[in-house]
């Protein structure tokens, strides 16, 4: 017969407390409530199954004793509940070992789904020894707390302490390197070195030489031995970035090293053994480029051991404003700054095809070329013809009053096809992203409304002048 699980609710908010308290005794959970101010004991009073607690960022005692309850009972499933998300948070959170970090105000049914996932890990009698991470190992760029990146966040905090190879996928510019290292900071080999090779950047030639490094005499100019990247990730975690644009016989070898753990440097008969771990990174769907012969399937599984996808900064709406904060402060370098509500705005209608990369871009080079107050004339110009480009749905209702205004939808749509194509300077790629479509629906659309590209394209270059 399976024993009644037993949970403790620590939560200063008297509604929360309730909620969390009701939802799992209707799902047969023994529910002891409390407060932090409580008995300071109750936490190792028992062998709690579970434990749902807030906890403040300026509760360091509680935060403590969590940290002393995960490495003492590790088979306690710990689920922190905040008011002030941050993926700084998520992923402190979950590198430590906790169950889940869920935002307040709490949404009931994903409460009730998470009470659910607790009551099923314990049909299981295995346990997962939990790593203590070091709390002082803070401040990477990792800016945000809308769902889409803290859900990444989180994930990240769970692999990170395995040693499974990564494969993260995204938009160019959503930040994969930065989550690459937040990986490697929180893993056991944090004290290790983090190494980043561009494999896009680098001609096919000497792509393996950079990684695995060559033996005197091997090439014209190899005057001496030389490490690699490889080497020098040894004890650490290497990231492979843009791995789908190298060639296939780079990729067997790469696949070779990895099935065997030995690099051999270019020129050398002699093997040596490398303790790495890789996490790599592209912007290309890389099923399709398996289809497409240009990436080797076996490489893929042996990279994909766990996939994480980042979200488009278009999804992440809500961390437009702290990032864009952020990238302001470090552009000022600490003098006063203030952006006008419309440029607020703008930047978040802003589609932004080039993601976080693309807003840092434009916020440093606003800062610039502002005088301590950012106005929409001082936002790069790609961005201002986007707002040109847009008619509010107020707009359209004052003009079009009468049946004769009305524009056909044919015509509606070529209109709009032509300026995201102008915007894009006519890239067809870019074009069918912001346009949610793929490429095929963009060409049959330029055919059927006869687009034509203009003799001279726009010029999107972005003026910089010294702040």
């Amino acid at each position: 017969m399976i024993k009644p699980l037993k949970a403790l609710v620590i939560e200063d908010d008297d509604l929360a407390r309730r909620s969390l308290s009701t939802i799992l005794s209707s799902q047969g959970w023994i529910v002891h409530e409390s407060k932090w101010s409580d008995d300071p004991q109750l936490l190792t009073s028992t062998d709690w199954h579970a434990v749902i607690c807030e906890i403040a960022p300026e509760n360091f005692l509680g935060r403590k004793a969590i940290q002393g309850l995960l490495a003492n009972s590790p088979n306690t499933k710990v689920v922190q509940t905040t008011s002030q998300p941050t993926a700084l948070g998520a992923l402190d959170a979950t590198a430590l070992g906790m169950f889940d970090y869920v935002s307040k105000p709490l949404d009931f049914e994903e409460v009730r789904s998470l009470c659910r996932r607790l009551r099923d890990r314990f049909n299981f009698s295995h346990s997962i020894a939990l790593k203590k991470s070091d709390q002082n190992q803070s401040g990477m760029n990792l800016i945000g707390k809308s769902s889409a990146f803290l859900e990444v966040m989180k994930q990240v905090g769970r692999v990170a302490a395995t040693t499974l190879p990564v494969l993260l996928t995204g938009e160019s510019g959503t930040g994969k390197e930065v989550v690459a290292s937040a990986l490697h900071q929180r893993s056991q080999r944090g004290a290790g070195p983090f190494v980043a090779l561009n494999c896009g950047a680098l001609p096919a030639d000497l792509i393996e030489s950079e990684l695995f490094g060559h033996a005197k005499g091997s090439f014209t100019g190899a005057d001496r031995d030389r490490r690699g990247l490889w080497e020098e990730a040894a004890g650490g975690t290497i990231l492979l970035d843009e791995i789908t644009e190298t060639t296939l016989s780079f990729q067997v070898k790469l696949l070779r090293t990895l099935q065997e753990g030995q690099i051999r440097r270019v020129g050398s008969n002699q093997m040596r053994s490398m303790d790495v771990r890789v996490v790599a990174a592209t912007n290309r769907d890389v099923e399709q480029e398996i289809k497409a012969g240009r990436f080797r399937q076996d490489l893929f599984y042996r990279l994909n051991a766990v996939s994480i996808n980042l979200p488009p900064l278009r999804k992440r709406i809500e961390d437009i404003p702290l990032l864009i904060e952020a990238f302001a402060q470090r552009a000022s370098v600490g003098s006063k700054l203030k952006f006008s509500a419309e440029v607020f705005e703008l930047l978040k209608r802003y589609p932004w095809p080039g993601n976080v990369r693309e807003l840092e871009h434009a916020i440093v080079s606003s800062v610039a070329m502002c005088d301590g107050l950012v106005l929409v004339q001082d936002l790069p110009e790609r961005i201002r013809n986007h707002r040109e480009s847009i008619t509010s749905p107020l707009d359209v209702t004052n003009a079009c009053t009468e049946a004769e205004d009305w524009q056909t939808l044919a015509d509606v749509e070529a209109d709009y096809v032509s300026r995201a194509l102008a915007h894009s300077n006519w890239n067809k790629q870019a074009t069918a992203m912001m346009l949610k479509v793929d490429r095929k629906t963009l060409s049959r659309m330029i055919s059927r409304h006869n687009i034509l590209r203009p003799a001279a394209p726009h010029n999107f270059t972005t003026n910089y002048r010294a702040a």
